[in-house]
């Protein structure tokens, strides 16, 4: 009987503590979401714990049991928007059939990502002066990924030799200023197709290959 007993209060416990993981992780995720508003809405500067947990609808001595403050929640927010972006543009350049069809899958998933999260723009750019060292970690994070991508890529013959990571880090400019351009500053939720197209044929040009026919490899959620 004791062992039932005991058995039965392990899984008790273990139930108990698997409740309180998930309601713990849907608490951080609502913070990083409402801090994610607040530092995008007003910057670095501007943005504070009280403001964060107003939003978040979560108590101030809630926010220390995940936080440290401020900085501790800002840099977080980094790591965790720059993960989801590199997420979304891997998994959708991971349908293309060749480099070049990865390009534009991965540059669209960057676009829609930042049409569902203009703040990631804002963000990293307060970075630079608020956790330079995050900065330095989310673009480096992106940079490396794709430049081995760009690697394999060219010794599969699919493009020109090159160095991969000057390539990667310019193509990287590219997206980001398309982005800010006909996203962000236009506040829409797409690139204009004939945008996207133009984009995508320099990007053959600097690949050296030739460009596909405008809106090939677009998908159903191009």
């Amino acid at each position: 009987m004791s062992r039932v007993r005991v058995g039965s209060g392990g899984v008790a416990v273990a139930a108990v503590a698997a409740a309180a993981g998930t309601k713990g992780a849907r608490t951080r995720e609502r913070l990083l979401g409402a801090a994610e508003q607040v530092f995008g809405e007003l910057g670095y500067h501007d943005a504070s714990v009280a403001k964060i947990t107003e939003l978040a609808g979560v108590a101030q001595g809630t926010f220390y049991r995940y936080f440290d403050g401020k900085q501790a929640v800002f840099e977080e927010l980094v790591a965790d928007l720059s993960r989801r972006v590199r997420h979304a543009m891997s998994v959708a350049s991971g349908h293309g059939r060749d480099r070049l069809e990865a390009e534009r899958l991965g540059f669209q998933a960057f676009f829609r990502f930042t049409a569902d999260h203009p703040a990631l723009y804002r963000v990293i750019r307060q970075a630079e002066f608020a956790s330079p060292r995050m900065l330095h970690w989310h673009y480096e994070h992106i940079a490396d990924g794709y430049a081995e991508a760009l690697r394999l890529a060219s010794a599969r013959g699919e493009i020109a030799e090159a160095d991969p990571e000057v390539t990667a880090w310019a193509l990287m400019a590219v997206g980001e200023m398309i982005g800010m351009r006909w996203i962000l500053w236009d506040e829409a939720k797409a690139v204009p197709p004939e945008i996207l197209d133009r984009t995508m044929a320099f990007v053959a040009r600097a690949l050296g290959v030739a460009a596909a026919p405008a809106g090939e490899g677009e998908g159903p959620n191009g």
